[in-house]
């Protein structure tokens, strides 16, 4: 039978390749945990680990087990924090991950919400893009996942309960005052992270044309400066000129142009208190 111990240790040891390492992370001593997966083969009858020159690798069943491992570890964790948020949410923690133009303004917000109605409740925060909050999420790292989605966008993520708590306008930010995307067929663009591009792909797309990206940043504040510097022209969203505006940049609302704000969780409903209590001060503060 598979024990959490022997899970544990298997998955500090995919994370460091190394049991030296993995027996550091665990305060175990080494031959504790060469013991640990010893015991870990003998429950499940297949080779786990294998000797390699510089230390040991994992197996394909040893790295499959483990994959599993660090999702069961997971919901172990979210599990005690929801036994402790079912009392009274007067303990426990909730751990969330925005991008940095929501974890700049809308989670603040909301945090302090929390703090002001359950001040018991911890509220761990975490600076992720969409893709990687989700998928933190699947592995159980997460409790909630702040995204976004272009408002056209199908949204096709199984397994994931969104809760839509709000919208964002789309602007344009260039040097020239009252500026529009017709006028930048040929410019540069400053492209973001991949869904990024995708929205910027899809708003230029409504004008009949292909950005031409020539710079790569998630950071609004480096966006701005190198729109300011004449670099390129870029998109933005709302909540990132809420968090910071430079006073020598232009910004013009794409009209028509919006994207949903969603906060994710993943497993069956109902979410525990903590949660929903986290959900319900995102949705306020939008």
């Amino acid at each position: 039978m598979l024990n959490l111990v022997h899970l544990s240790v298997l998955a500090a040891v995919a994370r460091h390749g190394s049991v030296t390492e993995a027996a550091k992370e665990l305060h175990y001593s080494q031959p504790s945990v060469s013991h640990h997966l010893s015991r870990l083969e003998a429950a499940t009858g297949v080779k786990l680990v294998q000797r390699v020159s510089r230390g040991i690798r994992l197996t394909p069943e040893g790295q499959l087990l483990a994959n599993r491992a660090i999702e069961i570890l997971g919901r172990v964790e979210a599990a005690s924090n929801e036994l402790a948020a079912q009392a009274g949410l007067q303990s426990g923690r909730v751990r969330l991950a925005a991008n940095a133009s929501a974890l700049s303004t809308i989670v603040p917000k909301a945090a302090a919400t929390l703090a002001a109605a359950h001040p018991g409740l911890e509220l761990s925060l975490y600076d992720r893009h969409p893709v990687e909050s989700l998928e933190m999420l699947r592995r159980g790292e997460l409790d909630i996942a702040l995204i976004f989605r272009h408002a056209d966008a199908a949204v096709q993520d199984e397994g994931f309960r969104l809760v839509d708590v709000g919208g964002d306008s789309i602007y344009l930010i260039s040097q020239q005052p009252d500026d529009s995307l017709a006028n930048h067929r040929h410019s540069a663009w400053i492209g973001g992270c991949e869904r990024c591009r995708e929205e910027l792909a899809a708003v230029c797309a409504e004008e009949g044309f292909t950005p031409r990206i020539g710079s790569y940043s998630d950071d609004m504040v480096v966006v701005q400066a190198l729109v300011a510097a004449g670099a390129g022209v870029a998109t933005l969203p709302g909540l990132a000129l809420r968090a910071h505006r430079r006073p020598d940049i232009h910004a013009t609302e794409l009209t028509g142009f919006r994207r949903r704000i969603y906060a994710a969780t993943y497993g069956d409903p109902p979410d525990p208190p903590a949660v929903a209590a986290v959900l319900a001060a995102l949705t306020e503060a939008t």
